[in-house]
């Protein structure tokens, strides 16, 4: 496990490689503090999602610490006495790295790390090492290493030398410049360049999605490995890849599923969200995210095994609050059902979070009330309209049956009558078209709409 970007060429030397971080786990000890982001129990159940975390980058912890503390210590965070003993577990237990739960100053890494002699990193870092082994595209790669050099920009210590040959090299030292500036110069100068080619990914996804405009999107979100992928994969018959691991799956993957003959979604399956996310990386990770953001509807996964559902659903609002996207409209589904033995935790679930479906992806169960749940959403603006148009005017009737679904068509002398049912932001662009040609549009009641199919 690397502590440092991986994805720029230069600096590939200071990390290991994906080949050799499976062979090599690095052994950890992992640090927590009760009163400062919570409780003792609280504290621990950080604890363990960080455990998880450590094995998802390859490490091994051997054994966890937990202080109690009203406010952390400014030099130390668990405080000094306590460091000492940090620093002699290490030792015992031959661990080479420490991971602490809570983010660290860069004064308070860096005396840590004198005390123990050991690397000593935060969860922030932690999560940031993960994506980079997780990320396979180009944007993803471009992401990840922004949000890593923003995040270690104020904890240089004179390793970054060798980003020289990528911004000029010699020259570019001024005058009674020490080497730490810079170093410090150098990786703002990357950064300038990796938000260029940021924003130049941006443009061409913009392109990308005018092919989308008229087809309804509905974004998978929630906690990290809630079975997010697996759902896409069940019902698209897709192979996104899964794996029972913390961020399995960093890239915004799209496919459509068809709902009816002629109701289609495109399912936007995002990055997990997890607690204590570095701001960097949603930062970083804004255009990827901003695939939700398009979308109509949110399909918030929950893992309804999980003994700290509740905390994660709040997570996942919070940061859904952050990107500005906790006004859409949501449909809770909680997955794993086939795991709850007490029929009692559904009813509850029912009646506490509404709309919401209770299905097991990975089994395949209750597949169809979710699609049905779907199906509703899809068709909740649809409009019947009735258009009178001569019969010589093909274009326009052609238009109107690509754009709606024609439930009933009649011939009168040399007109057609045609009864439709149209979405709404297809209906504003036909009746544009219509009417400027001084043809009749007439609205029906919907009372009837949701039972054609």
């Amino acid at each position: 496990m690397a502590c440092y970007p991986r994805n720029a060429r230069a600096n590939r030397s200071l990390c290991l490689s994906k080949k050799e971080t499976e062979s090599v786990r690095e052994k950890a000890i992992i640090v927590g503090v009760s009163g400062v982001s919570g409780d003792r129990w609280e504290t621990e159940e950080h604890l363990d999602e960080l455990e998880l975390l450590a094995d998802t980058a390859g490490a091994e912890v051997m054994d966890r610490m937990v202080q109690e503390r009203k406010k952390p210590d400014p030099a130390y965070y668990i405080g000094k006495g306590k460091a000492k003993l940090l620093a002699g577990l290490s030792s015992e237990l031959k661990a080479n790295l420490i991971i602490f739960d809570d983010d660290l100053s860069p004064a308070q890494t860096r005396n840590l790390e004198k005390l123990s002699g050991k690397k000593v990193i935060d969860r922030s870092a932690l999560i940031l090492d993960i994506f980079a082994n997780r990320a396979k595209t180009r944007e993803a790669r471009t992401q990840v290493e922004l949000a890593q050099l923003r995040y270690m920009l104020p904890r240089l210590t004179r390793q970054w030398t060798h980003l020289s040959r990528q911004v000029g090299g010699i020259g570019t030292r001024g005058p009674g410049e020490t080497q730490l500036e810079v170093d410090r110069r150098l990786i703002r100068k990357r950064i300038d360049s990796l938000e260029r080619d940021l924003v130049k990914i941006e443009k061409q996804r913009q392109q990308r999605r005018k092919h989308r405009q008229d087809v309804f999107k509905a974004a998978l979100v929630g906690y990290t490995n809630v079975g997010k992928s697996t759902l896409l994969n069940a019902l698209t018959e897709s192979e996104v890849f899964v794996e029972n691991r913390l961020f399995a799956t960093l890239d915004a993957t799209i496919r459509e599923l068809k709902l009816s003959e002629r109701d289609r979604v495109l399912l936007i399956d995002t990055v997990g969200f997890i607690r204590k996310l570095p701001h960097h990386l949603i930062a970083s990770f804004k255009s990827t995210l901003e695939e939700a953001q398009e979308a109509e509807l949110l399909i918030h996964v929950i893992d309804i095994t999980n003994p700290v559902m509740d905390e994660q659903i709040e997570t996942v609002q919070q940061v859904l609050t952050e990107l500005k996207l906790n006004s859409k409209p949501t449909l809770f589904v909680f997955n794993k059902i086939d795991q709850v033995g007490n029929p009692n935790v559904i009813a509850a679930l029912r009646e506490r979070y509404k709309p919401a479906v209770f299905i097991s992806a990975a089994r395949g169960m209750f597949l169809n009330d979710f699609q049905q749940a779907l199906l509703e959403y899809v068709r909740e603006e649809d409009q019947e309209l009735i258009y009178t148009v001569p019969a010589a005017d093909g274009d326009v009737v052609a238009k109107i049956y690509r754009l709606a679904e024609v439930l009933d068509k009649k011939y009168e002398q040399d007109r057609v009558i045609l009864r439709v049912l149209i979405r709404a932001r297809h209906a504003a662009q036909l009746n544009a078209l219509i009417q400027a040609k001084g043809y009749p549009v007439e609205t029906l009641s919907r009372e009837n709409i949701a039972g054609h199919a």
